[in-house]
């Protein structure tokens, strides 16, 4: 494994502001994020490319839906060039009215994250549904992780 990036503060807080643009129920403040061609790829498989048809799309999600509020926790963040890192996460999700994570909605998150005139922002966003495999004690930790970081 390389070794962890110069700007890894700055990179979490690139992620900490994407969960928060969410739990905030903001398009606007979800795309900030991301690069102007950057793309988000849902749970579903759904891509989204832009950062004009993310803000939109969000924007209308939010409207239409009642949306759970995510809890993430970052695992690692990694150098692949000067300007260049990816970070890795899992998330859960509290369903609205809820009071705990639902471990159906569990994700795992991996970012590329791009540096552009010294801002760094999402190029990929992938999201993939945690089931390691039926595996009841592996999403059981993993929801006791998400759970104290709440």
């Amino acid at each position: 494994m390389s070794a962890g990036h110069p700007q890894d503060t700055q990179i979490r807080a690139l992620y900490a502001r994407y969960l928060a643009g969410w739990n905030q129920r903001s398009g606007v403040s979800v795309s900030s994020v991301f690069a102007d061609d950057g793309e988000m790829i849902d749970l579903d498989g759904t891509l989204r490319s832009g950062r004009l048809t993310i803000a939109a799309d969000m924007r209308r999600i939010f409207a239409e839906r009642s949306i759970p509020t995510f809890v993430g926790v970052v695992r690692s963040v990694r150098r692949l060039t000067e300007n260049v890192a990816v970070l890795h996460a899992v998330a859960g999700m509290v369903p609205p009215g809820a009071d705990a994570l639902d471990p159906s909605l569990h994700t795992v998150h991996a970012i590329t994250a791009v540096e552009d005139g010294g801002r760094w922002r999402i190029a990929v966003l992938q999201s993939t549904p945690a089931r390691y495999g039926g595996r009841a004690d592996a999403l059981a930790a993993l929801t006791a992780e998400l759970e104290a970081a709440r």
